[in-house]
């Protein structure tokens, strides 16, 4: 079965938000599970990763993860390295034709950029942390030290938890507002007291536009609330926990323009 994707034709690069389905994986990581860090057998992941890079038409040798943290660390890749030896940080910039950055998720948001004039392509891994923090924006910064112009690059918010799935306590809150309340419009009532319904999509999405990008994108999809196309950390975790696969999306680099 072929890996099967999302992809947003705003976003000016070849990518794809994959989905949990076109793999090889069995049992709780059926079937497309990309994560290195987890228990499933690594020559499962190696296979699912390789089908994932080829279904965008770039060498599995030449798609490269990280050691993801959470942070805002942002790694610059000039050459491939092995699977499973990429640094901690939580985004990659690169402006080399043929390099396929991935990042992998279980309901946080990835987003991936690209400048198609500078041919300066992104991705970043956005849990709220992250995203509190500043890693979008650090990742912008670190694709202008590569030549990008912020006026141009597109930034594509993939699947991730949805707002209706998404309850969380103060502390996340007061940690969002203590940046700018203005993003009191991001939390709906939580059906509970005491707890809210966070937009994470939505929250990335206005991060990015106040950074001044050219233009922001989301490729809408609940991860929890779509098992069968997604895995999900929390859907996870209300199940009493247990293994996880995770999603990979890729976004490949073509190189500057040259017209």
């Amino acid at each position: 079965m072929t890996a099967v994707f999302l992809a947003d034709p705003a976003l000016p690069a070849r990518h794809g938000f994959f989905t949990r389905i076109g793999g090889v994986s069995e049992g709780p990581y059926a079937s497309l599970n990309c994560s290195l860090s987890g228990q499933d057998a690594r020559g499962a992941v190696l296979e699912n990763r390789g089908r994932a890079a080829r279904a965008l038409g770039a060498e599995p040798t030449h798609l490269v993860g990280l050691m993801q943290v959470h942070g805002v660390a942002v790694a610059s890749v000039d050459v491939p390295w092995k699977p499973g030896e990429g640094p901690q940080a939580d985004a990659m910039v690169t402006d080399r034709a043929g390099i396929a950055l991935g990042i992998v998720t279980a309901d946080c948001a990835p987003v991936l950029f690209a400048d198609p004039v500078a041919g300066v392509v992104g991705a970043a891994h956005a849990g709220w942390k992250g995203a509190v923090a500043g890693v979008l924006e650090a990742t912008v910064a670190a694709m202008e030290a590569r030549g990008a112009e912020r006026s141009r690059v597109v930034a594509a918010v993939g699947p991730c938890i949805g707002q209706d799935s998404y309850e969380v306590a103060g502390d996340l809150r007061d940690a969002v507002l203590a940046h700018d309340a203005g993003y009191q419009r991001f939390f709906a009532d939580g059906r509970r007291a005491g707890r809210w319904q966070f937009d994470l999509a939505g929250y990335c999405l206005g991060r990015l536009t106040a950074a001044g990008l050219g233009r922001v994108v989301h490729a809408a999809a609940d991860t929890l609330a779509d098992e069968a196309r997604f895995f999900s950390h929390r859907r996870r975790t209300l199940a009493g926990g247990g293994p996880i696969g995770h999603q990979i999306s890729i976004i490949v680099g073509s190189g500057p323009c040259h017209t």
